[in-house]
């Protein structure tokens, strides 16, 4: 068995268990999957029958599945997760991914446990206490820089699981009470309503509306495809590719895409993935032809400006060039940029609105919209859904296969068939020579090659087929096939068997937690919770939002984001252009958030203001 440490994990979403299969077959060693309650994503729960079926699915190849149990649980709530945590157990998953301490003073399996990025997993004295108390993995918080997480690595020995993809929250993970506080909906129970996504007004003291409906607090998406070394070098053990609500088309993309960047970097350090087998595609993955805001490293590398779309948080595309000429219902187009029938196209309408159609016929460089659509010569057009992409994203195949070499001898009475896959993994099984000598043997020795080879409703290919028989025995089609199901369920039982592990961590009881006193923000919402940071030494807990508290004047959001910064008014950068605060966000129902910026500890936080 490979040594654990050369392994990487690609970890991918799945919405469903279809969608985690599809994604173990394009080249996920993981997928993290929700539970039918407490995930944090309330609308991609999933049955425990289909959670065991990917769960025997991805074993064959040794990937895993992890279950999200992570939101934050009132105290009646605690007995049933522990109950499903136990049903979870018996089914095989690997692991848990969870939030609520509470779950750490229960009832739990012995299984091995994932810190939720909604920890806020930030520090080296957070990360290292959660490895103490049993965690096998933590998730990082997104905002980490590649500075922090060799930190991080410097003093904690535990897994390290890092987001390389997908949606961003513009809050510090499990800090936003921002959802909670204007709609009741707490991100914190797997019902964030997502008001980072909306549009807002920037006004300053005086009222004076400096920005007006702009989506100033959504962020582009996450894309490190070009720090994947980085991250491998600072000691990361899992890439994880967000998107629990994705669909099968952006799984599949994206998960062959970073299949392919990590392979590549894999091989040039002597490490291996996590999972097993080969993955065939006949697709070229491309990022940019799949839902996206626009993309950003984040904090990756430091801070930096350009991380926002203040024009819309949906996919506005890429640029595809502008409007030259309109002529009644279609119009020309000043681009070379190859356009067919079915393209998405979005263009910001006169209202600074991002709007669009589909294509409906092409003439060179004259365009007829499917609807009839109001387009202005030099108004700026993106392509937001590339139909020829997608048709060829939905016809492509991806199969995962498990290297094997097959080997057919004579020995001591015995026709022999043995295998062995590329892990290591050796079985062998026998059947008594009984039958007669071949009347052709060259014509049966072709014949039973063929179906030894006939592995295509497995997971296995052969690589190389080695025959040593003295005598070629007459065998009839039922035996060879007989013989070829008997190996093949052999090498499966054997690499289960075999399989590598995560591995279940015992907690220190008594290893005392960095802080003493606890505010609202450490998100404590149930008894045990309170009695594991009390176990722990805290002296002080106040009890989560979720609780009821009133958090009027308080802040409802804390993230390292810094609208100043994104605006280029940072004192630090431009001192005499920075406006008049304090800044306020308006909703559009007129309620007022205000900013409050520590320009000495670079963060922001948004307060409710009474």
């Amino acid at each position: 068995m490979q040594n654990q440490i050369t392994r990487i994990e690609l970890l991918a979403p799945a919405r469903t268990a279809a969608i985690g299969r599809l994604a173990i077959d394009c080249g996920a060693d993981a997928v993290y999957i929700g539970a039918p309650r407490f995930g944090a994503r309330v609308q991609a729960g999933n049955s425990l029958r289909d959670i065991a079926d990917l769960v025997q699915y991805a074993h064959r190849s040794w990937a895993r599945v992890y279950v999200t149990l992570n939101t934050l649980l009132f105290d009646e709530e605690i007995p049933q997760a522990v109950t499903l945590s136990q049903e979870l157990a018996q089914i095989g998953v690997d692991a848990l991914i969870i939030q609520d301490v509470g779950l750490l003073e229960s009832d739990l399996p012995p299984i091995p446990l994932i810190a939720s990025t909604q920890m806020h997993n930030h520090t080296p004295e957070r990360v290292r206490f959660l490895q103490d108390v049993g965690f096998t993995r933590v998730i990082l918080a997104r905002e980490c820089t590649l500075t922090e997480i060799k930190a991080i690595r410097s003093r904690c020995e535990i897994e390290l699981e890092c987001f390389i993809h997908g949606a961003l929250c513009v809050s510090y993970s499990g800090q936003c009470y921002l959802s909670h506080v204007l709609g009741g909906r707490s991100g914190n129970r797997g019902e964030c309503a997502q008001p980072c996504r909306l549009p807002y007004h920037l006004c300053d003291r005086n009222g004076r509306v400096l920005l007006r409906d702009r989506h100033l607090l959504s962020l582009k998406d996450l894309n490190l495809t070009e720090h994947l070394g980085d991250l491998l070098d600072a000691g990361i053990t899992s890439f994880k590719i967000e998107g629990r609500l994705k669909e099968a088309d952006y799984v599949k993309n994206i998960v062959l895409h970073y299949r392919r960047h990590l392979d590549q970097l894999l091989e040039s350090r002597a490490m291996r993935p996590a999972a097993s087998g080969a993955i065939h595609s006949d697709l070229a993955p491309d990022p940019h032809k799949t839902f996206n805001r626009g993309y950003s490293d984040y904090f990756i590398r430091g801070r930096r400006a350009d991380l926002a779309s203040f024009e819309s948080p949906k996919s506005i595309g890429v640029p595809l060039g502008r409007v030259n000429t309109v002529h009644g219902s279609s119009f020309t187009i000043d681009s070379d940029e190859p356009i067919q029938p079915g393209d998405g196209v979005s263009f910001f309408d006169g209202r600074g609105v991002l709007s669009g159609f589909r294509v409906h016929l092409v003439d060179g460089r004259r365009i007829t919209p499917h609807k009839k659509i109001q387009l202005l010569p030099g108004q700026e057009l993106f392509r937001n859904y590339h139909a020829v992409f997608s048709e060829r994203l939905q016809r492509s195949e991806c199969k995962r296969s498990i290297l094997i070499d097959l080997r057919l001898v004579q020995t001591d009475g015995f026709l022999t068939l043995a295998a062995q896959d590329s892990d290591g993994n050796h079985v062998v099984v026998r059947r008594p020579q009984i039958d007669p000598p071949a009347e052709k043997p060259d014509a049966m020795l072709q014949r039973l090659k063929q179906q030894l080879l006939r592995l295509g409703e497995t997971e296995f290919t052969c690589c190389e087929l080695r025959t040593d028989l003295q005598v070629i025995p007459f065998l009839p089609a039922a035996a060879m096939n007989a013989l070829r199901r008997e190996v093949i369920e052999a090498l499966r039982l054997e690499r289960l068997r075999n399989r590598p592990q995560m591995v279940y961590q015992a907690g220190d009881q008594k290893v005392p937690f960095p802080v003493k006193h606890l505010t609202y923000t450490a998100n404590v919402l149930n008894r045990r919770a309170q009695e594991f940071y009390r176990r722990h030494g805290v002296d002080s807990i106040e009890p989560a939002a979720e609780s009821g508290i009133d958090l009027q004047g308080r802040p409802a959001m804390v993230t390292r984001y810094c609208l100043k910064h994104e605006l280029g008014w940072c004192p630090h950068q431009n001192p005499d252009i920075v406006p008049a605060e304090p800044l306020f966000l308006v909703t559009q129902s007129g309620r007022k958030l205000r900013l409050d910026f520590d320009c000495h500890a670079c963060v922001m936080r948004i307060i409710v203001e009474p």
